[in-house]
């Protein structure tokens, strides 16, 4: 594989980072800034609406650029984030960090239209998976260290650890990308039609879904586990680890079985244990080890997606795959935003230890989107694509 992907596994873990680990310590944020806890919340919303909206904009306005350019200009964008975040002494600052931080998001999709680029169709999934296996760590492990060390040491501490490590990893992009790295640029025309069309659809909507599900566990994954479990702070850690390091393992293997075995039988698969691992895990309450092995299987299951995603709507769209696949991401976004909102808007009917059940009629739900796509990708554009 091109090192450069590991480079961009590397960018991304630290995007995701920053990206989310404010949403661990809204707590000490709301408390700094004295403003109420929903006020806090706002700060995962202007990242999420950012990188909905400016990212993809981003994305085409640049699409003539040297795509070390786009690189350089979208972690540029996001360390900037990270420092106005860090200084801001009031929500609205702090809002401006967010906006900035969720507009340098467009990396992710520029990074990921390189890999597709960079390889052989056949070797894919493969490329993708190591480059969004920096995103997988983020949730795993850097988010959950982000959280604690904002807790015991203040909320700008992981955020300017955040900043650091993002003009950092810019410094190397600039010495380390190539500078005649190209992709097909993306344009709004056309785009009209191929968006519109039903299996571009379908794959945003299964994004979607699948991240509401995970979210809706994921988004109290701390508090979820110890109501599960009564453990130390040790425990604790060592259990998210084990997560971190199935989930790592989910994302590659992700890539590998797109590559060996298509996307809908991958997609297929991981999804139905995805769904199976949430109804099971509230009933392993009281059951440390039961608990570990779920989420084990769940990070395996759970993190895999997006490669097979990514891999099918590049398939879909070629020409559009930079524009299709940041707006992929912000359908990433916007779920893990909604899956908080879902679960935080039931636990005042259910007990934090059931979120898994909250969770898993989403991931039914993008499990069902599978049963309307043909087995083969096809240009949406060609002949050979018949109706949406």
């Amino acid at each position: 594989m091109p090192p450069v992907l590991y480079l961009f596994a590397l960018c991304n873990l630290v995007i995701g980072s920053g990206a989310f680990v404010l949403g661990g310590i809204l707590v000490p944020i709301s408390e700094s800034l004295n403003i109420s806890l929903a006020a806090a919340g706002q700060v995962m919303t202007a990242y999420a609406v950012s990188t909905a909206v400016i990212a993809p904009v981003l994305i085409v306005a640049t699409a003539r650029w040297p795509r070390k350019h786009v690189v350089q200009l979208a972690l540029a964008l996001f360390t900037a984030g990270c420092l106005v975040c860090a200084l801001s002494d009031n929500l609205s600052v702090l809002l401006l960090g967010r906006v900035l931080m969720g507009a340098g998001g467009m990396f992710s999709a520029a990074a990921s239209a390189l890999a597709v680029s960079l390889v052989a169709p056949a070797l894919r999934g493969r490329a993708l998976s190591i480059t969004f296996l920096g995103m997988s760590i983020s949730y795993a492990v850097g988010v959950p260290v982000g959280a604690w060390l904002g807790f015991e040491y203040g909320w700008r501490v992981p955020v300017w650890l955040s900043a650091g490590a993002s003009l950092v990893m810019l410094v190397a992009a600039s010495w380390l990308v190539p500078a005649n790295m190209v992709t097909a640029g993306a344009s709004f025309a056309g785009f009209g039609a191929t968006a519109r069309q039903g299996a571009v659809l379908r794959t945003w909507l299964r994004t979607l879904l699948y991240f509401i599900a995970i979210f809706s566990v994921f988004a109290y994954i701390g508090p979820v586990l110890q109501a599960l479990n009564t453990m130390s702070s040790t425990q604790l850690s060592i259990t998210l680890a084990v997560f971190g390091a199935a989930g790592v393992a989910g994302t590659l293997s992700g890539g590998w079985a797109n590559d060996r075995f298509g996307s809908l039988p991958t997609m297929r698969t991981q999804l139905s244990v995805l769904i199976l691992t949430m109804l099971v895990l509230p009933l392993t309450r009281g059951h440390l080890y039961a608990t570990m092995a779920t989420l084990i299987v769940w990070g395996i299951a759970g993190f895999g997606l997006m490669a097979p995603q990514q891999s099918r709507l590049a398939g879909l769209a070629p020409a559009q795959a930079p524009l299709l696949l940041s707006l992929n991401g912000s359908m990433l976004y916007v779920g893990t935003a909604l899956g908080a909102v879902v679960s935080g808007s039931v636990l005042g009917h259910l007990h934090l230890w059931q979120l898994g059940w909250v969770g898993a009629p989403f991931g039914l739900l993008a499990l069902l989107t599978l049963a309307f796509e043909p087995a083969q990708v096809r240009p949406v554009g060609s002949s050979a694509a018949g109706s949406p």
